[in-house]
């Protein structure tokens, strides 16, 4: 926790002048560790709520001169639609970071436009124990990145041999065993565990790739793959496309058995407010997501 928490206060760029507002649990590691560990560790004054709540949320930025926000991405996504967005005086946010799900390309534009600044994504899991990808402070982020590793730690893509694949090409995000906070043992479960680890890389069982200049793109789990009429399409690219519609506020994609193409893809949708779910309204997202990602993945 020590290790965790001065390395997520590093990436937040946090000090005593700071004031941090979460809705993170404290007993989840992202709430513990990078809300409550790294502004106790930076000196940071740190407010929190049971529940996450966007009016009150941006009356507290404003009231209390919140100078960093740490966030979901449907958390951040509804505080920015709110009809209260802008009556309030966010100019003292300096941060915004995203974390416990993928965040879609267009947040990175909305969240500027909202809150003054970028909304920033990270890459890690409970296993890393801390920070191992992420758009640093000081460092435009790129729409759709989960940026580039952070000092110490080595990342890959490897192919379905589990050797480094290229630039471009899609395959399994891997580490390089010995950063900070490694996990080391899964309780009771020594085999998997060890399988886990191939040709000395930690395979994380997400899939991404890595372009020319070393940053990372986060495609989805590699267990969640949907093959539907031969196409393997990922629930992040349809989830990224439908939550770019102004009446989405939250979306779920799912594989539905279907007799002829094997897998259809099928999407849950929690509509933001003042949109009334209609048969004209399914048609509109339907048609968004052939246009934004592709008609196969509709």
């Amino acid at each position: 926790p020590v290790v965790q928490s001065w390395r997520f206060a590093e990436y937040m760029a946090l000090d005593d002048s700071d004031r941090v507002l979460t809705a993170q649990p404290f007993f989840w590691t992202a709430g513990i560790a990078m809300s409550l560990g790294a502004s106790l560790a930076a000196g940071a004054r740190l407010y929190t709520a049971e529940a996450f709540d966007p009016a009150a949320a941006l009356a507290t930025i404003e009231r209390e001169k919140i100078t960093t926000l740490h966030t979901w991405p449907h958390q951040a996504k509804s505080t920015a639609e709110h009809d209260a967005a802008a009556r309030h005086d966010l100019s003292s946010l300096r941060h915004v970071f995203s974390v416990g799900e993928p965040l879609a390309p267009e947040a990175v534009t909305w969240g500027r436009e909202v809150f003054g600044v970028p909304i920033r994504d990270t890459w890690w899991q409970t296993e890393t124990g801390a920070i191992m990808c992420a758009a640093y402070p000081g460092e435009e982020p790129r729409p759709g990145s989960i940026g580039r590793p952070v000092p110490g730690v080595e990342l890959a893509i490897l192919d379905s041999e589990y050797d480094r694949a290229p630039p471009g090409v899609v395959g399994y995000l891997a580490a390089r065993p010995g950063w900070p906070a490694m996990f080391a043992a899964y309780q009771d479960r020594a085999d998997t565990y060890n399988a886990r680890f191939r040709k000395g890389w930690y395979v994380t069982g997400d899939r991404a790739r890595v372009d020319e200049d070393g940053y990372f793109w986060f495609v989805g789990r590699a267990d969640d793959g949907k093959i539907s009429a031969g196409y393997r399409i990922g629930p992040f690219e349809v989830e990224s496309a439908l939550i770019e519609h102004p009446a989405v506020a939250e979306s779920a994609v799912v594989a539905s058995p279907d007799p002829v193409r094997g897998d259809v893809v099928k999407a849950f949708v929690i509509l933001a407010p003042d949109y009334v779910a209609s048969d004209e309204l399914v048609v509109s997202l339907q048609d968004h997501v052939k246009n934004a990602a592709a008609p196969y993945k509709y």
